[in-house]
């Protein structure tokens, strides 16, 4: 049965199996559409994250905030216009999925909806 099964995306394991409409892997316990697996791995593996008009980001990018943010602790803030170079694409909390360093206030994550691609 393992023969006509695909390998899981996620680890590459060979004993996946049916569930449902879904196949399980159970080494790594990752669960995909029977449908298409290969463009939902594909699609796990590069999430597409875009800025606030629309622009795909992507690792290295140059991007400027859009709008003021309070920051805990700093009694200015990040001001609208701010460039942050070198931006890295992470999963973060809370939709933060950009991790950056700021001039003058350090290591921070933000938000995409806030930055425009520059």
């Amino acid at each position: 049965m393992n023969e006509t099964l695909p390998p899981c995306p996620e680890c590459s394991g060979t004993y996946t199996y049916e569930m449902g409409a879904l196949l399980v892997c159970p080494e790594c316990g990752h669960e995909w559409s029977l449908a298409s697996p290969e463009s939902q791995g594909d699609a796990a593996g590069s999430k597409v994250i875009k800025d606030s008009v629309g622009n795909v980001l992507a690792d290295g990018d140059t991007v400027t905030v859009i709008k003021g943010l309070k920051v805990k602790g700093s009694p200015s803030g990040i001001k609208a216009g701010t460039k942050v170079r070198n931006i890295r694409l992470v999963e973060g909390v809370d939709g933060h999925d950009i991790d950056c360093k700021i001039d003058g206030f350090g290591p921070m994550q933000l938000k995409s909806s806030v930055v425009r691609k520059a």
